[in-house]
């Protein structure tokens, strides 16, 4: 299987499946010298670990981090920095009943016809329980990355959205609720949102937000690596996104050129910013701000009609435990992987001025 590994320099590699002994990853191109928190990484996975609140799958996973090579005295040594994160919380039995048949938009299928074998267990390898080694590798880049400041938020869940922009909002108040939204009036309409759907056995979607600022100019490559172009393959590499926009986004189409430029101020930053902080697939200090579509979780507690491996059509049920709702555990993942790509591009321009 290929497609294991992301990022140029500054390149995370994981491995293992959602009911293994462990899941872990390799982090190459880490500079030496860097004095890592370990307490701060273990705090970026209890975000987004299992069982933290009651608008969450109820798996019980501590998801403690354990660090193999690379580190030396609390400080990164310049080779690969290998972890490993044990999955002690396993119901593999939950998954009995889709062995031979396929969940309806899940990787079941496709996996299948692939590769002719597939660990059905909780989705194997395709299992979002794969992000928590993105999270560990973010986490060493932001600390890397210290000197800039990357915000994630729940912005909308289903139709409930929040109608501000977030210079408005206190991003120091998004861990304050389970939803991980920092407005705590439409935190409470998400909440109670997500609560109604999951007692129908159903799932819902949402959006999440992503601020990073104190960005130099000069991140990014022309062409093909594109700075905007490898956060969207970044995002879109999370399991259940949609969709991604930077800056203006799709609402820039209703926008003529005169209204949607962004005028310059005499220091080179610019009047507005609807650029998103890139322009010509390059950085340009200004904030950069973008949004990640995530679809409803695809298994539903409730019967639904799909097919077998012999093609027949059968009925079949969800169990096991499972996110109502994806979102408030995607924020540090969100992070993560922004942090992956801005270490990478960092390092690219390190490497160019040698």
């Amino acid at each position: 299987m290929a497609g294991n590994s992301f990022g140029t320099l500054f390149r995370l590699s994981t491995f293992g499946e959602s009911h293994g002994e462990a899941i872990g990853g390799i982090l190459e191109g880490c500079p030496p010298g860097i004095e890592l928190d370990l307490e701060a990484i273990q705090l970026e996975m209890d975000r987004r670990k299992p069982g933290q609140s009651a608008i969450v799958t109820q798996r019980k996973e501590s998801d403690q981090v354990r660090f193999l090579s690379g580190i030396f005295e609390g400080k990164t040594t310049g080779t690969p920095i290998g972890f490993m994160i044990a999955n002690s919380n396993q119901k593999s039995g939950d998954y009995d009943h889709i062995k031979d048949s396929y969940r309806p938009s899940h990787a079941d299928y496709v996996y299948d016809q692939k590769y002719g074998f597939r660990d059905y267990r909780g989705g194997g390898r395709s299992s979002a329980r794969e992000t928590a080694c993105r999270v560990v590798g973010g986490a060493i880049a932001k600390q890397f990355l210290k000197e800039l400041k990357i915000n994630a938020f729940v912005s909308q869940v289903g139709s409930i959205t929040l109608n501000k922009e977030y210079q408005e909002l206190d991003l120091g108040k998004t861990d304050s609720n389970p939803v991980r939204c920092p407005d705590p009036m439409v935190a409470a309409a998400m909440e109670e949102h997500i609560r109604e759907v999951r007692k129908e056995g159903d799932t819902i979607g949402g959006v999440i937000t992503c601020v990073i600022r104190n960005v130099p100019v000069g991140l990014g490559e022309p062409v093909f690596d594109k700075l905007h172009a490898q956060l969207g393959k970044a995002m879109l590499s999370i399991n259940a996104v949609k969709g991604f926009e930077y800056g203006s986004g799709f609402e820039g189409v209703r926008m003529k050129g005169s209204e949607h430029n962004d005028a310059f101020n005499p220091d080179g930053t610019t009047k507005t910013n609807h650029s998103g902080g890139v322009q010509g697939g390059i950085s340009n200090g200004m904030d950069i701000y973008f949004r990640v579509a995530f679809k409803p979780v695809a298994t539903l507690i409730q019967a639904y009609e799909t097919i077998d491996k012999e093609g027949n059509t059968v009925q079949a049920k969800g169990k096991g435990r499972h996110d109502p709702c994806v979102v408030p555990r995607a924020v540090p993942i969100v992070e993560a992987m922004a942090a992956l790509v801005l270490a990478d591009f960092v390092l690219l321009n390190r490497s160019l001025k040698a």
